[in-house]
């Protein structure tokens, strides 16, 4: 089986985008109106499609990153809007309970404690069978006003996480910083960010069972792991592998051989796990090979020096220990 575990609707029919422009411009945005085969139409073309084509067999779907907006409005407008968002995710894996597991989105806002988003985890969780959760480590969208990862500032929501047994996908939103390109730069440098945020903290120690997937092949992490190791010796931290990848996994969203061969090269196969983020950042045909960049799948069976057991790990095996409740979904 394989498993890709960072998929967002990206798709979603229009109503919702245009239930979010009234409720963004002050209006009563008022019921979502959508039917179900408006939903089929939008995944049959689409994500539907592409797992068809290349293989994968179920995806964590998650409403679309670019589109949190956690800094747009205030508080009460990112909790409606996220109760709309996941909502719609849980209808998605109604229809198709073979193809994707549901994934939440968070009510953050800036300068909003964390513990804000709580009853939405847990109503997401609780009630409507969610597996993950995508975290925000910068609601302000690209100026980074929020206190980083390590500070007990995001406690009593790591305290939830830890005992809903849910893991946390690391995952900015879009930027309002004209310095930073949304997917090109601030995704890649949240990505970075956050796992230095990791070496300098305790979470660890203090929630030894929470995990977290550092998306997008961890941002510049593999290829500056000397620095990171060198960094966290200096600190007189222990080794990374002890410090931080007993909790601190990759996904495979690299989108061309040479970076997935570096990233298993760099970090053990028993802390990645398959991703693609289809339909996503990347769409188009890379000119060099005449297939999709965002085809991640073609790169790991490219890699030869991968063992079978590694690449069973990776497609499948690592999931059940990084996303308890998608195990026991799978496995009753």
């Amino acid at each position: 089986m394989i498993i890709d575990c960072h998929g967002h609707y990206t798709t979603a029919p229009a109503p919702l985008w245009e239930w979010r422009k009234r409720q963004v411009a002050g209006q009563e945005p008022g019921p979502l109106r959508m039917s179900d085969d408006e939903i089929r139409e939008s995944l049959e073309k689409n994500q539907l499609r592409i797992q068809r084509e290349r293989g994968t067999d179920l995806t964590f779907f998650s409403p679309r990153a670019g589109s949190m907006e956690h800094h747009v409005g205030d508080a009460p407008m990112s909790e409606a809007w996220s109760r709309q968002c996941n909502d719609l995710i849980h209808r998605v894996c109604k229809l198709y309970p073979s193809n994707f597991a549901p994934v939440c989105q968070l009510p953050q806002s800036p300068g909003v404690p964390p513990e804000n988003c709580i009853p939405e985890l847990e109503r997401c969780v609780r009630e409507l069978g969610f597996i993950g959760c995508n975290l925000n480590p910068d609601p302000s969208g690209g100026w980074w006003k929020s206190p980083p990862l390590g500070d007990r500032f995001w406690y009593p929501l790591y305290e939830k996480l830890a005992e809903l047994e849910v893991p946390a996908m690391v995952h900015v939103s879009s930027s309002c910083n004209p310095a930073f390109h949304f997917t090109g730069a601030h995704y890649i440098n949240a990505d970075t960010t956050a796992f230095m945020q990791f070496i300098t903290s305790d979470v660890f120690r203090d929630f030894p069972t929470l995990n977290f997937v550092i998306p997008h092949g961890g941002g510049a992490v593999p290829y500056h792991w000397g620095r990171y190791r060198g960094l966290a010796q200096d600190m007189g931290k222990p080794p990374l592998k002890e410090l931080l990848l007993g909790n601190v996994f990759f996904d495979t969203c690299v989108y061309h051989l040479p970076g997935i061969e570096l990233l298993l090269k760099v970090i053990p196969a028993e802390n990645i796990l398959f991703a693609s983020e289809i339909v996503g950042a990347v769409r188009g045909v890379d000119p060099e090979t005449g297939h999709y960049f965002d085809d991640t799948r073609r790169y790991i069976d490219a890699v030869k020096t991968l063992s079978a057991a590694d690449r069973e790990k990776i497609y499948s095996g690592n999931v059940s220990r990084v996303y308890p409740r998608f195990k026991r979904r799978s496995h009753p």
